[in-house]
This record gives structure tokens, sequence and C-alpha cells, in this order.
């Protein structure tokens, strides 16, 4: 089941408070969401519908850091037609013109002008399509109007160069105002975008797809997966979407942060599971799994 409404999960993390927003439900054909795993085992841990999609979120991440709210990811937005919507299963429609993340904002004491810097992990329309809004008149404009945006340079060349398999995730009116405007930056590789947040590049599901580290302090660390392990049942190594355009490297992607977030203790937040917010993994000796919670 996609979720109800929106929800909004806190905790301490280190230095930083954390949000993890669903901005959305969704859904989307199991099969694609699995790849080569047999649907009598994916559909053990999310049932399909009758249309054979499964429930999922499109959760986003809130920080409150120093220097200004900090979000990552900014779910679909506004802009999207009823035949759009209707094809992914997509429920969003917020207070007013506003979207689930505009109410998730709300609930928490913040507007969308208080955000001071948005990290896009990549530019699929359910990753970016929240960067702009179309307002009452049918303008595009930046949804967070004091903002600066950031995102691989990389993932944007992807994005404006696309063929027949990836043009239908890429809609430029997710960035075009904002690049107009001189406010989206273009990063390379892995660095420290704001003193305790960095960028982890995690290939595969595209190129250049990068996940986000919320770094607290005192071992206190988040990761914000994006696509490169979209639920918490995508946890074991070979469970890939079929969305992947690089599956075999994204294999590798999921090995080696998988490794680091069990030897370090990381919390993952899961961006499109409908239920499940974060939580730590750990490796049975087969495969990844969510850690117990501490009693």
């Amino acid at each position: 089941m996609i979720p109800a409404r929106p929800s909004v999960d806190t905790m301490s993390l280190g230095r930083f408070r954390i949000h993890a927003i669903q901005a959305a439900g969704q859904k989307l054909d199991g099969g694609a969401m699995f790849g080569v795993v047999p649907k009598p085992l994916w559909e053990k841990r999310i049932p399909a519908d009758e249309r054979n999609r499964i429930g999922l979120g499109m959760r986003c991440l809130l920080v409150e850091h120093d220097d200004g709210l900090v979000l990552i990811d900014t779910g679909v937005g506004n802009k999207e037609n009823d035949k759009f919507r209707d094809i992914y299963g997509i429920e969003n429609a917020g207070e007013g013109d506003g979207t689930w993340l505009e109410d998730g904002l709300t609930r928490l004491g913040f507007a969308p002008a208080d955000v001071k810097l948005v990290i896009n992990t990549h530019l699929h329309f359910d990753h970016a399509g929240g960067n702009t809004r179309v307002d009452e008149g049918g303008a595009v404009q930046a949804s967070f109007p004091g903002a600066r945006f950031v995102v691989q340079h990389g993932e944007h060349h992807w994005a404006t160069h696309t063929n027949e398999r990836t043009a239908a995730s890429y809609f430029t009116r997710n960035w075009d105002p904002i690049m107009e405007a001189g406010r989206f930056e273009l990063i390379e590789g892995e660095r420290e975008i704001v003193p305790g947040i960095s960028s982890v590049l995690s290939p595969g599901h595209t190129p250049w797809h990068q996940s986000i580290l919320v770094d607290g302090g005192n071992g206190a660390k988040a990761l914000f997966l994006g696509d490169v392990c979209p639920t918490s049942a995508h946890l074991p190594l070979p469970w890939i979407m079929g969305y992947d355009v690089e599956p075999l490297v994204t294999l590798e992607s999921k090995r080696r942060i998988m490794s680091r977030a069990v030897d370090e203790g990381w919390w993952m937040v899961f961006e499109h599971d409908a239920s499940v917010a974060w939580g730590r993994v750990e490796h049975d000796g087969k495969a990844y799994r969510l850690a117990p919670l501490p009693s």
C-alpha cells in the first residue's frame, strides 16, 4: 500500500536534527522495480495490485543545518497532468496548490522560503520534479526561492543528452528555470557540499547518481540512498531495479556502500519505501538486511 497522507519521521543525528518527509505515494510495476528477481520472491516483501504495481513512497530528507535548512531531493512536484499521475500512481496533492512536501515542511514549522540548499541525487522526475512548481498563472518557477541547488555535473549532462530509453525520466522544466537564474551548482565527484554533508558517488541507476552522507559527528551518520537502494526490500545485493541503466555498476555501488554502512554503523534512509524511513543494516552471512532496532 502507498502512504495515505504525508508523514514525517524525525531523529537527532549528532549535532543535526533530520526529518524524513514522505512527499508522495507512488505505484510502479513490481517487475520493473525488482529487475531479474522472480515475482514469487519479491511479492513476499511488497505485494502487487491487480495491475502488478507495488506501493512506494517518495521520501525527501530535511536537515536542520547551521547554514540553514538543507533538503535532499524534492519529489515529483505539482506540474504533471492526470494521465501522468495515473500511469505512475502518484498521490501528492497537498493543501492549497502545494504538495505533501510543502505540507511536511509546514508541519515542522518551516516554509519553502526557509530552505537554503537543495541537493538532488539525480534529475529523474520523481527526485527533482519538486525543484520547480507551476503557479496559478501557469508559469514554472523555483519551488524554493531562497535556495541554491546542487547536482553532479555528469548527471546534468546525462539528463540533457537523452536517448530513447532515458528521455521519459527527464523533464528540463524541473531545472531550467533554476539554471537560468544561475542558482544550480554542478559539482564533480565526491566532496563536502556544506560542513557535515557530502556526496557519495553511487552510479548504476544513472551513471552519475549520488547518495548523500550526513555526518552529525561522534560517529552519527546517515546515508540518503536515493535509487541505489530504493527500499528496504532492495538491501540484498542482486535485488536491483530494471530501471537501472547499468545494473552491474549498481551491484558494485551497493557492495561498497553496504560494507561501509555495516562497518561504520550508518543509518540508511530509504527514499521509495512506503513505510520504512530508515534503519541500520547488517549482514547475516548470506545477504544484507535491516538490523533489529534496539529494545
